[in-house]
């Protein structure tokens, strides 16, 4: 029995804080991929460096060539360029649909059996993307996004109750956009539901914070988009996955008339486990809900039309 093998693509913020993260987490061996010259080394070496610090016995190796990806069991495709200030996610389409049609096409060819997890903007129409590049069963191509969106509102939530995060559940439906569909209905803290705790004005605020959560971090950086958070949701899938976990979590995965929606890339909540996406979870919404969830849908289609495939 070898390790796990996981694949990083893109050195950048959110590619070297995952291959960190799963590192330490000791899931399996890392190999992180640039075009950068010396960025994956470097940044490899370094973390490399810090395992005796950290206590972990996994490897880590940067590299330019995807030969070193051969046979990864999970790849996490990060590579494309983030947002800036006054950017949208779909601005970023043409720029991205080039290097991660490209970035597909290697990883496939050096791991058939790979389970991608997709971390590039805009998030779900990538997705659908390497889904169809890939050629891959749905179940083995899924984006990162309802985590780190239900980890924000979570967080919103802590702040504005002053309780622990360990406490609170939540669900968010629909593209990774200023349309997601936070469900404060489906919100609890130790099963208590959040319209108990809250006013109803409070969580819409915090729901608002949610869906525009990526926009705070973009102005406030200036020069780049968020990553800690982005690289540690990408880390909890990798682990689902190769510890067969069959967690319930919100991810992009491929639909085929669950919540009334087909071919289509969109946020909604699956079982993660050693098969990828093991199942879709359809929640019984209001009007209200549904209505939102379509107006969502309805956003990511436009913008998976402008892919032309």
């Amino acid at each position: 029995m070898g390790r796990n093998k996981i694949s990083v693509v893109g050195a950048g913020n959110v590619g070297a804080t995952v291959a960190n993260k799963v590192a330490e987490m000791e899931i399996g061996d890392v190999v992180m991929v640039d075009i950068i010259d010396g960025l994956p080394q470097g940044k490899g070496l370094d973390m490399l460096e810090s395992a005796p610090i950290e206590g972990f016995d996994s490897n880590i190796v940067g590299a330019m060539a995807y030969e070193e990806t051969g046979n990864s069991d999970v790849v996490v495709i990060t590579s494309g360029v983030p947002r800036k200030p006054g950017m949208s996610r779909e601005d970023l389409l043409e720029t991205n649909k080039k290097i991660i049609d490209s970035v597909v096409g290697q990883v496939v060819a050096n791991s058939p059996n790979a389970i991608l997890i997709m971390v590039a903007n805009p998030l779900d129409t990538m997705t659908y993307l390497a889904l169809k590049r890939s050629g891959f069963p749905k179940n083995r191509v899924m984006g990162m996004a309802g985590i780190l969106d239900t980890a924000r509102f979570k967080a919103f939530i802590s702040m504005e109750l002053d309780v622990s995060i360990e406490d609170i559940q939540t669900v968010i439906l629909g593209g990774h956009g200023d349309e997601m569909v936070p469900l404060p209905r489906f919100t609890t803290i130790s099963g208590i539901p959040i319209l108990q705790l809250l006013p109803g004005e409070t969580v819409d605020r915090l729901v608002e914070r949610t869906r525009k959560g990526g926009g705070e971090i973009v102005s406030l950086l200036k020069t780049g988009s968020a990553y800690y958070a982005p690289g540690a949701a990408a880390a909890q899938m990798v682990e689902a996955i190769l510890k067969d976990k069959k967690r319930i979590l919100p991810c992009c995965a491929y639909l085929e008339g669950e919540y009334g929606l087909s071919d289509i890339c969109f946020g909604v909540p699956v079982k993660l486990g050693a098969n990828g996406v093991e199942g879709i979870i359809e929640l019984e919404l209001t009007a209200e809900e549904r209505e939102l969830v379509s107006k969502s849908a309805e956003s990511v289609r436009k913008s998976i039309m402008a892919l032309k495939l």
